[in-house]
């Protein structure tokens, strides 16, 4: 028997490898001679780095970078050697866990990290830029990003732009002169998990600027910003990409990465699927488990579980998916390649308990997955 795991991450409890190798616990007690391939997966967001290199045995490197309020913060990045690619997971250096909530200021916040560790990337000589943009603490249209490797904007009086998306209200001029050069060279890849333009009801700011800080006339005032970047940008370029889908996502780094970089996007599992090789793993399996913290009709936009369900599906192999909780239209997904769900709690608990007993609740799941598969093959046969 060959069962590949292939799960997320479940959110302040577990990584995603730990989730794997506690469901492997669980069904090693019922079928301790079966060949388990643990494959932790990610959808873009948080984890995303981790999980790539988890699977590819890649190479974490660090460099200290300006953080999203300008504080230093000690990002991690992926490096894949063979295929000179870069993993960049854009919470590293300019996420929303690096501020406390009290802390956390859409106007102000920057992208500009995220742009060193491109630069850090270019340095190692990258040919190919993975771009997971989610969580991030930002809104600033990906402007930061961009002044770090170069990009120039100036105020009517020619004067730099202080950081945040709340400072392209002032813009007058963009200067792209200095622009670094390498990144022509470069094929880099956004991976996202969600396709709002960048500005309007459905946009960076309206959408995601509140868990940002933003108070409602901040969320005006940034949509405002954010068009005024966007139409020089559009006067610059001669191309106005704000309604790309994706381009709302990480408070407008999808725009930078579409307008500036040439940004190739992608749904972030499906990146992830291809760098850890699960196509490959699932051919031949009898079963996938996967896996993410709350399972719901929200998981049919592109989370983990859809997303290794599409492979699965490919090679005609069940997936079974374990969640933290089954969320309200969750049984959608019975017609998109799930075929069975469950959740972890075994009688009434708090959140706080279900994540701190997160490794023992998906091991016994596990379990009793396994156990009522050996019970439908005796009943079957």
């Amino acid at each position: 028997m060959k069962v590949v795991i292939a799960p997320d991450s479940f959110k302040d409890s577990l990584d995603a490898a730990g989730v794997a190798k506690a469901i492997a616990r669980g069904l090693a007690e019922v079928w301790p001679d079966a060949e388990y391939r643990e494959c932790p997966m990610a959808d873009g967001g948080e984890g995303t780095m981790e999980a790539i290199l988890a699977a590819s045995q890649g190479e974490l490197r660090r460099h200290t970078v300006r953080g999203p309020l300008g504080q230093p913060a000690d990002a991690g990045w992926g490096w894949l050697a063979d295929s000179h690619t870069a993993i960049i997971e854009m919470a590293q250096a300019s996420g929303l866990q690096l501020l406390p909530t009290g802390q956390r200021d859409a106007c102000r916040s920057s992208t500009w990290g995220t742009g060193e560790l491109i630069a850090e990337a270019l340095a190692a000589g990258a040919r190919r830029i993975v771009l997971a943009i989610g969580g991030s603490a930002t809104n600033d249209g990906g402007s930061g990003m961009l002044r770090a490797l170069g990009l120039r904007l100036l105020d009517a009086d020619g004067q730099a732009l202080e950081e945040g998306g709340l400072a392209l209200a002032q813009l007058a001029r963009i200067d792209a002169s200095g622009l670094d050069p390498r990144l022509a060279d470069v094929q880099v890849e956004v991976a996202a998990d969600v396709d709002n333009p960048l500005c309007g009801a459905n946009g960076a700011s309206a959408i995601f600027g509140p868990q940002k800080g933003a108070s409602p006339q901040q969320v005006q005032a940034l949509d405002h910003a954010l068009g005024h970047f966007a139409d020089l940008c559009a006067a610059l370029l001669g191309d106005d990409v704000r309604d790309f889908p994706g381009c709302g996502a990480a408070g407008g780094m999808g725009f930078a990465a579409k307008a500036f970089l040439g940004a190739r996007f992608r749904p972030g599992v499906e990146v992830v699927a291809e760098l850890a090789g699960l196509d490959a793993l699932v051919q031949g399996a009898d079963l996938v488990i996967t896996g993410e913290g709350r399972f719901d009709a929200q998981t049919l936009r592109g989370k983990t579980p859809m997303g290794v369900a599409r492979v699965a599906k490919r090679h005609g192999v069940p997936v079974v998916v374990l969640a933290g909780t089954l969320g309200e239209g969750y049984q959608q997904l019975y017609a998109h390649g799930i075929d069975a769900a469950f959740a972890l709690a075994s009688g009434p608990m708090s959140l706080e308990q279900a994540c701190a007993d997160a490794p023992a609740l998906l091991q016994a799941r596990a379990s009793d997955i396994a156990r009522l598969w050996r019970c439908a093959g005796k009943a079957h046969a």
